[in-house]
């Protein structure tokens, strides 16, 4: 059992007079393609142009690799559902409850790996913006892919050890636990990259006029952009993300207080916003990288597309 499919279970017994939101299928299927769609044309995009062939944007692909896993897998628990409510599957049938596994993992896995890459551009855009001279040493293209080889190897051991273990409440905890922790690390690491960003401009303000002054000026604007894009992305994320493990928390804490079964039973509201952030993050991506951007109107539009290879 997973963190996934406990919640939904425990959200199927509702004791509580508050009635349980439900969520048409075609949502959540509608959902699932489109944000499916978007990452796998985000991965594509990175692959094939040679510009965008950098740590920061490797890292973004692997963010959009995760979400494309989690788009993929919910859109099959999704079907799987409604296949068991018309009678085409056994709801509790041995391969059944072992596919089942399967996508919770892949979700587990989808998560996990959705804290690190945002880790990972977060240390990222430190290090471009406050060591920019030694930037390209410390962050070669190399140490990118073994940071990445690391992440997908941590995550796939954390979803095979999530299944296997979830039941036990300390194993909980930790899965809880863990998403609280890396939000409070990421967010310190924001705060006081962007409180050494105001020391910088001013430093940068009080330089007499020169090239050297306006070409300083040009890349701050630039890192701290990236730095900004980034920070949209990670709220939308907690936003996303946030109401899942309060519900955890909540079926942790108080699972028989009426209260807290008024709100398990916006479970699937929140389902909805979990598979919302996979949605969300390639139209940031669109909005705020133009180079990102003009290589979708490359691909879809079928243009000059000799020039990205």
């Amino acid at each position: 059992m997973t963190p996934f499919s406990l919640a939904m279970n425990v959200s199927t017994v509702n004791q509580s007079d508050c009635p349980d939101v439900t969520v048409p299928f075609p949502i959540f299927f509608a959902i699932g393609v489109v944000s499916l769609a978007e990452n796998l044309l985000v991965v594509v995009a990175v692959i094939r142009n040679r510009n965008l062939h950098s740590p920061m944007y490797c890292f973004i692909c692997s963010l959009a690799a995760f979400n494309t896993i989690a788009s993929l897998t919910k859109t099959c628990e999704n079907l799987m559902i409604v296949l068991a409510e018309n009678g085409h599957l056994q709801k509790k049938g041995s391969s059944e409850t072992k596919l089942d596994d399967v996508i919770d993992s892949l979700l587990c896995m989808s998560f996990v790996g959705s804290i690190f890459s945002f880790m990972a551009i977060a240390v990222d855009r430190y290090i471009t913006i406050f060591h920019a001279l030694q930037y390209h040493n410390i962050m070669t293209m190399q140490r990118a892919g073994v940071i990445l080889a690391v992440i997908w190897t941590t995550c796939g051991v954390w979803a095979v050890l999530m299944v296997q273990f979830f039941a036990s409440k300390f194993i909980m905890i930790c899965f809880v636990a863990f998403f609280f922790i890396s939000l409070a690390f990421i967010c310190f690491l924001y705060a006081y990259m962007f409180m050494l960003a105001r020391s910088h401009a001013r430093e940068i303000a009080a330089l007499p006029s020169s090239k050297g002054r306006k070409f300083r000026r040009q890349w701050w604007r630039g890192s701290m952009r990236g730095a900004l894009t980034l920070t949209i992305l990670f709220g939308v994320f907690v936003v996303c993300w946030a109401p899942f493990f309060l519900h955890l928390t909540i079926i942790m804490v108080c699972p028989l207080n009426p209260y807290c079964e008024c709100y398990r039973s916006l479970f699937q509201l929140h389902v909805v916003l979990m598979m919302s952030h996979a949605l969300i993050d390639p139209a940031i991506y669109a909005f705020r990288s133009n180079e990102l951007r003009h290589t979708f109107r490359k691909m879809l539009l079928c243009s000059e597309w000799r020039q990205c290879s």
